[in-house]
């Protein structure tokens, strides 16, 4: 004899709310757990105290603008000026957005559901880029800010802030997407972090090394190539060919579009192998 029990499944009545829901609520997961909201305390601690080193040079320079009523801040080399406290929020945070996904080999599980790999490695890149967009874009919003309440003499630098603002955009995303390609080439967060921050110092030292080699071998047009080894210099010099800022590094950036694509193709390069790590790992 056989009973039938009623254990509560209904049918669900509400609104599809679609597949772009869906990536946009695995982007905002990310953005929260980059930032440690909704984890523990110590989560935290990392990017806040980073978010908080970036807004001191703010507050010197407002205090100097306040006082002295000169300019001390410059919008166009923000990002260059604190590129250490921008590199280690990337080598830190990047493997919180993709290491525990592949560590714990639940990416089947997000794949299950109607989400393509390529709608997943954008809500991840996206959620990055916002995150370090914002760790630059805050502070020089503020500094802009601070300068119009002081009213300093002569016209605000509004063309220069929103350049800044554009290449810090700019700089988000190709630092966003390289982090991740590293930091998803291992599911441990440590050798994550070690890789970020390791390709981090051999670009940052490389550059001035070839720079410097080259000028003194007398191949003085050759040597300022060198300066891009450096993807903040590669950014900047991509400031400086559409802005006509100055050249942030010891010497002038090369002319032309040249390293524009440089950056796309750096971007293409790591978005692919990312795909391909996480079509690996799906597959597994």
């Amino acid at each position: 004899m056989s009973e039938i029990y009623d254990i509560g499944y209904r049918n669900y009545d509400g609104p599809r709310l679609g597949r772009s829901h869906t990536t946009l609520a695995l982007g905002v997961h990310t953005l929260r757990g980059i930032f440690g909201l909704g984890r523990p305390a110590r989560s935290k601690i990392m990017p806040f105290s980073l978010a908080a080193i970036m807004m001191f040079p703010v507050v010197v320079s407002i205090a100097t603008m306040a006082t002295l009523q000169q300019r001390a801040g410059d919008y166009s080399g923000y990002a260059v000026l604190m590129q250490a406290v921008v590199a280690i929020f990337l080598a830190s945070q990047a493997p919180t957005a993709v290491a525990p996904d592949l560590r714990h080999r639940v990416l089947p599980l997000y794949l299950s559901r109607p989400v393509t790999i390529t709608e997943y490695v954008g809500a991840k890149v996206a959620a990055m880029t916002l995150a370090l967009f914002m760790l630059v874009a805050v502070p020089l919003t503020v500094m802009f800010l601070g300068e119009l309440l002081i009213d300093m003499p002569g016209p605000p630098p509004t063309g220069e802030f929103f350049g800044a603002l554009a290449m810090a955009a700019v700089l988000a995303l190709l630092l966003s997407t390289v982090g991740l390609a590293l930091a998803a080439l291992t599911p441990r967060r440590g050798l994550g972090v070690a890789s970020v921050i390791t390709v981090y110092l051999l670009a940052t030292g490389a550059a001035p090394m070839v720079w410097g080699a080259l000028s003194e071998s007398g191949y003085h047009s050759a040597s300022a190539w060198g300066l891009l080894i450096s993807p903040f210099w590669l950014v900047d010099a991509v400031q400086a060919a559409l802005f006509g800022t100055p050249a942030h590094a010891p010497d002038a950036y090369p002319g032309g579009p040249v390293p524009a694509l440089i950056v796309l193709g750096l971007i293409a390069a790591a978005v692919a192998v990312l795909s391909a790590r996480y079509r690996k790992a799906a597959s597994q």
